[in-house]
């Protein structure tokens, strides 16, 4: 299982393609804080609210200083049908190797329906202007979630 992130931490680089294709950084938010979270599956209930609740919350995310990336193990076609199909709003990037779950500590052993198996684990990662860990959290629950952050960062 892949080491968790703490606060202090220097946030893995990554470069990753978006729903179009096109490749999105870690390095081009320098001077931004950015809040990285990690989601099993587009397209499906938990991840669908989860997205929308990030969507509906970006302008004052972004008003307080905060870009919104949300990473998956899917590919660009699946992310752009999600994001077309819910009108998110939010950057959403794919990881099919994993490497960057991985380097977060966001794939590894979880328990789903009580059962322990391998996959995706909830989290969300802010990194601040400097690319360091500010938060991360794990085993997040879909729902609440967003509004949970914004409070812990006072937004």
């Amino acid at each position: 299982m892949s080491e968790r992130l703490q606060p202090g931490d220097t946030a893995p680089a990554f470069t990753l393609p978006d729903a179009d294709g096109n490749e999105v950084s870690l390095a081009a938010h320098k001077g931004r804080k950015v809040i990285v979270y990690f989601y099993p599956a587009a397209l499906t209930p938990g991840c669908t609210k989860q997205a929308c609740d990030f969507t509906d919350n970006l302008d004052a995310l972004a008003s307080a200083g905060y870009d919104v990336i949300g990473v998956s193990p899917d590919k660009p076609e699946k992310l752009a049908k999600f994001r077309d199909k819910e009108n998110l709003k939010v950057t959403l990037v794919g990881d099919p190797s994993k490497e960057v779950l991985e380097a977060y500590g966001a794939f590894g052993e979880k328990k789903l329906y009580g059962k322990v198996v391998t996959g995706v684990i909830r989290s969300t990662v802010v990194v601040d202007e400097e690319g360091k860990v500010e938060h991360a959290f794990y085993n997040v629950k879909a729902t609440g979630h967003v509004a949970k952050i914004m409070r812990d960062l006072g937004v």
